[in-house]
């Protein structure tokens, strides 16, 4: 912590140096921050008189609290957003684990949806915290396979298995009794007209079902695969959040993943980091005790997604936003260098609004 305090900081900037040590000294240890504490971590420069009137301050102006009247100081959201904006530009790069970082994530694909998913994966495990990124739609992607998982004797869901690695689910109905034989034998009749191999023999009835089923899951995948208002979201790592003291209190939990209730939720976050093109974050608000960080990923120089991770507010905001640069940049020499290799062009989401005029016209 020493390093990123100056060693006799100018008397205006003081106070939030002072602010900046604490938060910094309390996302290492976790406990609150005395005054004599703070002095022995690189404020030697100042008396503990003088910390603790710098304290009364910012507690009066709402960066600091105290749990206990005897206590020492914890940061607020507002301590911990002004802490994460001075140090956006100045993230903490470990080489070392950047490095392997960004071999897990460096690969040259057609299974592009697989590859992402990978990816949130592979940063979750590093960052500890949730992970969620939004994606364009790839083109020159087709149906690899299709299966059916019986709901009830009258309903299934079709599962779509395409060759980007991507899965789709539909809900079939039929007023004919589903069982899982009749299930198997349909999707046989899928493999059949998607690799032309093997017709199975099925009877009159079997046969029309089939068909029926075969052209609505195609249809639907048509249609949802050419006109899109949205971006795929791929999203892991719930369970790493479990592991932090913050999160004991279940409702405190629960509280700060509401935002992930509603995936519109998700893209408005991840559009606003692509629209500022550049590392961003959000602490408390609506996220309650979470933290979200996001940075853009792009493919042939133009932003063509965010990638994000959701912790607690006590995290090492510097050590994840040199993790987060180093896996856009990873995620952005690989989608380039795959749609290159494999000749696959991408789009991005049609805005509602597009289309409604356009049917008014």
């Amino acid at each position: 912590m020493k390093s990123l305090i100056p060693r006799k900081p100018p008397k205006d900037k003081r106070e939030k140096w002072v602010l900046l040590g604490l938060v910094e000294l309390y996302l290492e240890t976790g406990k609150p921050v005395g005054s004599n504490t703070l002095r022995e971590n690189g404020f030697e420069t100042l008396s503990s008189a003088t910390i603790r009137n710098y304290f009364a301050k910012l507690e009066e102006d709402g960066f600091l609290k105290q749990q206990h009247s005897s206590g020492g100081r914890i940061p607020t959201t507002f301590a911990y957003q002004l802490y994460a904006e001075t140090h956006l530009k100045s993230p903490l790069i470990d080489e070392k684990e950047n490095k392997v970082l960004r071999q897990n994530i460096q690969k040259e694909t057609r299974e592009l949806a697989s590859y992402l998913q990978s990816v949130a994966e592979v940063l979750s495990e590093a960052t500890h915290c949730a992970v969620f990124l939004s994606a364009p739609r790839f083109d020159h992607d087709f149906v690899l396979d299709i299966k059916l998982v019986g709901v009830d004797s009258n309903r299934c869901l079709s599962v779509i298995i395409t060759d980007f690695g991507q899965v789709m689910t539909e809900l079939l109905y039929t007023d004919k009794k589903l069982s899982s034989f009749t299930l198997k034998r349909l999707e046989n009749f899928f493999r059949w007209r998607l690799t032309g191999l093997d017709k199975p023999a099925l009877s009159p009835e079997e046969e029309n079902l089939a068909t029926r089923f075969y052209n609505e899951v195609m249809m639907r995948h048509l249609v949802s695969n050419n006109h899109f208002t949205a971006e795929d979201i791929y999203k892991t790592g719930f369970s790493k959040l479990l592991a932090y003291p913050d999160f004991n209190d279940a409702t405190a939990l629960a509280d700060g993943l509401g935002l992930f209730e509603n995936e519109e939720s998700l893209r408005l976050l991840l559009r606003e980091c692509a629209k500022a093109g550049d590392l961003s974050c959000w602490i408390g608000g609506k996220l309650h005790a979470c933290s979200a960080l996001a940075i853009p990923y792009k493919i042939n120089q133009s932003v063509a997604g965010s990638i994000a991770i959701l912790g607690p507010n006590r995290i090492p905001y510097r050590k994840l936003f040199g993790l987060l640069e180093a896996a856009s940049e990873a995620v952005s020499q690989s989608l380039t260098r795959s749609l290159y290799k494999f000749k696959i062009t991408f789009r991005q989401p049609e805005a509602t609004e597009h289309l409604l005029l356009e049917n008014k016209k």
